[in-house]
């Protein structure tokens, strides 16, 4: 008998082995679809994170979700686990999801007759770390504290500051040092900014991550980090409850669908600008059918985002949505536009300060896999440093969410803002996958971008270089730091219309964008870093 038990316990290991391996070779590169992993993202030690997590044997979702959380370390002046976040992905069966963890209005809010930029004032409650567990629970292969791992390295052992980063942390320095958490976080014992190159250690938030990485979802929005949060904030003016952080969820987003030269174009509804990024790309593919001469892009660029723009108010309007995503409507705007008129681009000063800062602070990444997975997701914490607090004993910033920053809102709202992270499917199958930061300058970049790449053929890298142009009152603002230039028939055009326009020679205002693309012949990915940006690409 004893024998018998001992061959059937033998035959049963050696069953799961045979499992095992065939569930191996079934996701070996040999048999994936597609040659290898890819990732871009906003900051080389995100994109190295979630490149290693790849050589874990991570997807896509393992991979954005590793480097999410390393952004959240790394590069805090754009975003942080007190920000929020908008994803869209792609499954390798070839359905498309999206993840709306965006910030959210607390219940004991009213909106206030002074109007805040940053403070206690400013904070609502936090969706980064909710979107990031979602993501990695929608398709993740590893566990979550081995997807956390190489952010929670980077806080815990340091890592070097980067010019940027530090620029942008000495910009809010006076700012920063009025609240006592993120003196101690973002100060040194004189008050000052770190410099560039300095390594920098975080063991608070390095706990914090633990936290989470354990706990999950719970361990962050219940408990004593959930504690901590309410009692630093509710001491300093701030609303942010406990049951506030407890109800807090990340939901599904609705994927909204467009076309752009055979190509379907996904985004993301509210609270992400996947629509208006839809209906510039097919205003401009209408505009292009009225003109012959390719001259005439950065005029005709400028018109449809000019135009487009003028929706952005009524994209909760069901009838108004429809409008906007219409292909039929963008051919008949397009026919009804004087293509020798001056550009003219309404502005507002009812409009929230976030629709008009020349620089929005966001980070962006995108990840592929060998097996078809693709994502593409945005978070930030919303202008430079955010609100800048970071409560004592966590050594994260929260994002501005209340105080007019990002318009009126009520109790239970979700806050919307310019993110648009984009899929473009050919056919069905994956072609390019991109989104961007930079505030209002966000849909323009993505759209830009795509038509550089799916309409002039430009290579990946090529298309994220190229020169980019934004409407702004009558004028239009061309991109023109070192490096770039402009054709003269093309300025040429824009005089004749009457079109004033205005060359902005500093970096990294027209938006940065990190995208990955299919090489159709060979099934391999392509990944590219903007190069205005300290970003990185591995494929």
């Amino acid at each position: 008998m004893k024998t018998f038990q001992t061959f059937s316990h033998q035959k049963a290991i050696l069953l799961l082995v045979v499992l095992l391996l065939s569930a191996v070779a079934c996701q070996s590169p040999q048999t994936s679809p597609y040659q290898n992993n890819a990732i871009a993202s906003a900051h080389p030690e995100a994109t190295k994170a979630g490149n290693l997590i790849f050589e874990k044997g991570g997807n896509a979702y393992d991979a954005a979700v590793a480097a999410g959380f390393a952004l959240a370390v790394v590069e805090p002046s754009m975003s942080g686990l007190g920000g929020r976040l908008q994803a869209l992905y792609h499954t390798q069966s070839g359905t498309l999801h999206g993840i709306d963890a965006t910030t959210a209005v607390p219940q004991a809010y009213q909106q206030p007759e002074e109007r805040f930029a940053y403070g206690y004032e400013t904070i609502g409650i936090p969706g980064v770390v909710a979107g990031l567990i979602k993501l990695h629970k929608a398709g993740g292969v590893l566990a979550l504290d081995v997807v956390m791992q190489p952010a929670i390295a980077l806080a815990e052992k340091g890592f070097k500051l980067l010019p940027g980063e530090a620029l942008r942390q000495q910009m809010a320095a006076s700012q920063i040092a009025e609240f006592e958490g993120s003196r101690n976080y973002f100060l040194d014992n004189k008050q000052n900014s770190r410099p560039a190159g300095a390594l920098w250690v975080q063991s608070d938030l390095a706990a914090v991550l633990k936290t989470i990485a354990t706990a999950g979802h719970k361990g962050f929005y219940e408990g004593q980090i959930a504690q901590q949060m309410v009692d630093d904030i509710q001491s300093h003016g701030g609303i942010l409850s406990l049951e506030d952080l407890k109800n807090y969820e990340a939901l599904d987003a609705q994927v909204l669908k467009g076309s752009f030269k055979g190509n379907d174009i996904y985004g993301l509804f509210l609270p992400s600008y996947g629509a208006i990024s839809i209906q510039i790309l097919q205003l401009m593919e209408a505009l292009e059918d009225q003109s012959a001469q390719k001259e005439n892009w950065p005029y005709l660029m400028g018109l449809a985002t000019a135009k487009a723009y003028e929706y952005r108010r009524y994209q909760t309007n069901p009838d108004s949505l429809s409008t906007i995503l219409s292909k039929e409507k963008a051919v008949q705007w397009a026919a009804m536009q004087n293509l020798t008129r001056p550009l003219v681009a309404s502005q507002s000063k009812d409009w929230p300060e976030s629709w008009r800062v020349a620089m929005g602070h966001t980070t962006h990444l995108t990840t592929a896999d060998r097996w078809g997975n693709i994502v593409s997701l945005t978070q930030t914490v919303g202008p430079n440093m955010g609100a800048k607090v970071a409560s004592p004993g966590l050594g994260f910033l929260y994002a501005v969410t209340l105080g007019g920053y990002l318009g009126n809102y009520k109790p239970g709202d979700r806050a919307a803002s310019h993110i648009s992270p984009i899929i473009a499917l050919q056919n069905g199958k994956p072609l390019l996958a991109l989104g961007a930061a930079g505030g209002s300058r966000i849909p323009p970049a993505v759209t830009q971008t795509l038509h550089r790449y799916l309409a002039q053929g430009l290579r990946l890298e090529d298309a994220l270089a190229a020169p980019r142009v934004y409407p702004e009152n009558d004028t239009l603002l061309l991109e023109a730091h070192p490096g770039l230039d402009w054709d003269a028939v093309a300025l040429k055009i824009l005089e004749e219309k009457g079109t004033p326009y205005k060359r902005i020679q500093t970096e990294a205002r027209f938006g940065r964008v990190h995208a990955i693309a299919l090489d159709t012949l060979q099934m391999r990915w392509n990944a590219a870093a903007d190069p205005d940006w300290e970003g990185t690409a591995i494929d």
